[in-house]
């Protein structure tokens, strides 16, 4: 797989939906560690309830701080805090929380050119730091 960009989201943003902005305070993007041995990219999902969270979501933290410059989002660094399953994780997960499963828009799926991944969770923290050019560009 790659790094990619739900066509979904991208029909949302071309479509001005609702949920699709990126920097709002009221829908937060979250990240979710995903083993992908379990939950695997499917372009056709376009909402959280698509995916196996019981089994495929590992952990799940906040971007803060996010902005959009030139089509590139940035954010803070992400800390997923005490992660305890011993499972391997492969891909991070982009999605806005509207607070509601079947409304939270999945926004993108990263899993190629990330620093620590894959990663085996130990009970620590799983840091992730994004490239100083910013986390994805539309």
């Amino acid at each position: 797989m790659a790094n990619v960009i739900y066509d979904k989201y991208k029909e949302a943003l071309l479509g001005a939906e609702d949920n699709v902005s990126l920097t709002s305070n009221t829908t937060p993007v979250k990240v979710s560690l995903i083993n992908s041995d379990v939950e695997i990219f499917n372009s056709t999902d376009q909402f959280y309830d698509d995916i196996t969270v019981a089994n495929g979501v590992i952990a799940t933290a906040t971007l803060a701080n996010t902005s959009v410059t030139n089509g590139v989002l940035d954010g803070d660094n992400l800390v997923f805090e005490t992660v305890e399953d011993e499972i391997e994780c492969e891909a991070l997960l982009f999605w806005i929380d509207t607070g509601n499963t079947a409304t939270s828009r999945l926004v993108a799926w990263m899993d190629t050119n990330i620093d620590g991944l894959p990663i085996t969770p130990d009970g620590s923290n799983v840091d992730v730091t994004w490239s100083t050019s910013g986390i994805f560009k539309l």
